[in-house]
């Protein structure tokens, strides 16, 4: 029986430290702008002055070394489009304010540019992904490195993730 129950309580802490290590653990990102689902307004969007909406980060574990935000399309017709990418980021960076940057090292958008670019898709409603990343450690890469590159950066460093998910359709 306490073999058992030994075994059954490894077990247990295997599974919590590989969901840990997999980027399993939840952190908290959330826009006063817009709720998780819901629309996000045109003045973060092409249609508007194109600002970053403001952003609050929460339940960032005490070990991260750096966060990486990315905003991201998956609807678009090309595919995954990239709409904003940093890191080396702050652990300790509560909020990003609206129209700002945080600071951190800036990679190029899938709009050729860096720094945000907001929701503008061709037709119909779009989601667009507000993603934050904690990692166990700064990363190597260049101002202006591409979304692929951060992709590879990343992996195996993700010690938490959060994301917030607002949808845009233009205004015609």
């Amino acid at each position: 029986m306490r073999k058992a129950i030994i075994a059954g309580a490894s077990a247990i802490l295997v599974a919590a430290i590989a969901s840990f290590a997999a980027g399993g653990a939840k952190m908290k990102i959330i826009s006063s702008a817009f709720q998780q689902g819901a629309n996000i307004p045109s003045k973060f969007s092409c249609d508007g002055p194109n600002t970053s909406p403001p952003l609050q980060i929460s339940d960032v574990p005490t070990e991260a070394k750096s966060l990486v935000l990315i905003v991201d399309d998956p609807d678009a017709p090309s595919g995954l489009f990239t709409h904003w990418a940093v890191w080396n980021i702050s652990p300790q960076t509560p909020t990003i304010g609206e129209g700002t940057t945080p600071k951190g090292v800036h990679g190029t958008n899938d709009f050729g540019k860096s720094g945000y670019g907001g929701p503008c898709p061709p037709s119909g409603t779009h989601r667009y992904y507000f993603k934050v990343f904690a990692l166990d450690r700064e990363l190597d890469l260049p101002v202006g490195a591409k979304r692929s590159q951060l992709d590879s950066a990343i992996k195996g460093h993700v010690i938490a993730q959060g994301e917030l998910m607002g949808r845009y359709s233009r205004k015609k």
